[in-house]
């Protein structure tokens, strides 16, 4: 209880929102790398496109094959 009196509500509440910007900040650094990363093979982005249905069957292998061509 001692602490509580020497830090006062202000302090407590800005250790609060310093904790908040930090732990969303670091979520925030690891979700825009990641998605950086699953997002730079072209054979990814083409099979995330096929399971969302912006593609059909046939498509999807010609473009597939194109690409697998080119490496």
């Amino acid at each position: 209880m001692m602490f509580w009196n020497t830090m006062g509500f202000f302090g407590w509440t800005m250790m609060i929102v310093f904790w908040v910007v930090v732990v969303g900040l670091m979520v925030w650094a690891v979700r825009s790398t990641a998605s950086t990363r699953r997002e730079s093979d072209p054979i990814d982005i083409l099979e995330r496109r096929f399971a969302l249905g912006e593609m059909d069957g046939d498509e999807y292998e010609k473009r597939r094959r194109t690409l697998e061509s080119q490496r």
